[in-house]
C-alpha cells in the first residue's frame, strides 16, 4: 500500500529518524507516534519549530535536518 500526499504524489521509502543537529536527514514528510515538539531545518534552511504535535500526525515538510532539540519519538521519514 502506498502513501499518498495531498497533490497525489506517493513516497518511495521510509525510514526511521535519527535526531541529530550534524547528520541530514533529508525527508519529504515526518509521521509522528509519540507526541512532542518536532524541531527541524526546512530543505530552504529555515529552522522551524511544530510544537506540541499529537499521535498520528504526518507532517508534509521537506527537511534537511531533524534536530536533537525534537521532543516527538516514534518518528519516521518518508523519502
Amino acid at each position: 500500500m502506498s502513501s499518498y500526499l495531498a497533490n497525489g504524489r506517493t513516497w518511495g521509502d521510509a525510514v526511521a529518524i535519527t535526531k541529530s543537529d550534524t547528520e541530514t536527514n533529508a525527508y519529504s514528510g515526518i509521521y509522528v507516534g509519540g507526541t512532542g515538539a518536532v524541531t527541524v531545518v526546512t530543505e530552504d534552511g529555515t529552522n522551524v519549530t511544530f510544537s506540541a504535535v499529537p499521535v498520528g500526525t504526518i507532517l508534509p515538510i521537506r527537511t534537511q535536518k531533524v534536530m536533537a532539540a525534537t521532543t516527538a519519538t516514534l518518528l519516521v521519514g518518508f523519502k
